[in-house]
């Protein structure tokens, strides 16, 4: 059975529990996972291994502050060359791939967790109360190794972005 970590996040003001294990600095990055790119590819974990990559998990893009986040990462994505940033959600790679165009997203890749929700347990970022995934950020090496973690205690906060992109800036 999956860990259940009580109270590990705040949605609101009110706690959350995340299913999955934290990931701590130091681990190596799970892949056993799949998603679902935007134009309905598969997505396994193996086809990420072995390069740098920042992976930001996030509610849905049709929010305003995932909106923003993701802005901002597309923006950021440019002082990291070499480094491919992932935003991981459950929305449907229709509607991620809608909302990409409509925000002229092309540094950031977005892939679904909507299938199994593989992605969020595996890196202990699903909110199964709320069938979604928290807000979280993960600088990962190409060694596959976790060199930034970052769960955002309230999800309807922004994360630290400059901690994570100097993170990336090391890989």
């Amino acid at each position: 059975m999956a860990t259940l970590r009580k109270n590990a996040v705040t949605f609101k003001g009110n706690p959350l529990d995340l299913e999955g294990p934290e990931l701590k600095v130091g681990e190596k990055a799970p892949a056993d996972f799949a998603l679902v790119q935007n134009d309905m590819s598969p997505l396994a974990g193996p086809a990420m291994a072995k390069k740098p990559r920042i992976v930001v998990t996030v509610p849905s893009l049709d929010t305003p502050v995932c909106d923003l986040e993701t802005r901002r990462f597309n923006t950021e994505a440019t002082k990291v060359p070499g480094v491919t940033v992932y935003t991981v959600s459950m929305d449907l790679p229709f509607a991620q791939a809608r909302w990409c165009g409509a925000a002229g997203i092309n540094n950031v890749k977005t892939a679904s967790d909507h299938k199994d929700r593989s992605f969020g347990r595996a890196y202990g970022a699903w909110l199964p109360a709320l069938g979604l995934l928290a807000r979280a950020v993960f600088v990962i090496d190409r060694d596959d190794v976790v060199r930034h973690v970052e769960y955002v205690s309230e999800v309807t906060h922004e994360p630290n972005y400059d901690k994570a992109i100097e993170a990336a800036k090391k890989l």
